[in-house]
């Protein structure tokens, strides 16, 4: 008798917990996709920053100084690029995560609605 109300009860339990499950394991791959973004970015930027860093160290004259303000356009065009290839990234998971969302509320409506 017992073992038969505990394999119900247990039953009922997983069956009520398991959108919350399901929610928690869109929610990790969501968020581990934005770290991973994140720190690709930061490295990313972190590297752009060193190079100027470099490359201002190398001036010396008139010469470098003009050489280094013709490479700025070069490095603001690609530092452009980069934010919108970042932003376009972050849209993208985003929008990958809301549709999996959208997606399991449908799914647990249609279950919990009667027909």
């Amino acid at each position: 008798m017992y073992t038969e109300m505990f394999k119900s009860f247990s039953e009922q339990t997983e069956k009520t917990l398991a959108p919350y499950a399901k929610f928690n394991k869109l929610f990790s791959k969501n968020v581990e996709e934005l770290t991973e973004l994140q720190l690709t970015a930061v490295r990313t930027y972190s590297e752009l920053g060193l190079s100027q860093l470099k490359a201002v160290g190398e001036v010396k004259d008139l010469q470098s100084l003009a050489e280094f303000n013709g490479q700025q356009l070069e490095t603001l065009t690609k530092l452009s690029q980069q934010l919108m290839e970042d932003s376009k990234k972050f849209s993208s998971v985003a929008q990958t995560f809301k549709t999996e969302v959208d997606e399991l509320v449908a799914e647990n409506v249609k279950e919990v609605t009667p027909a």
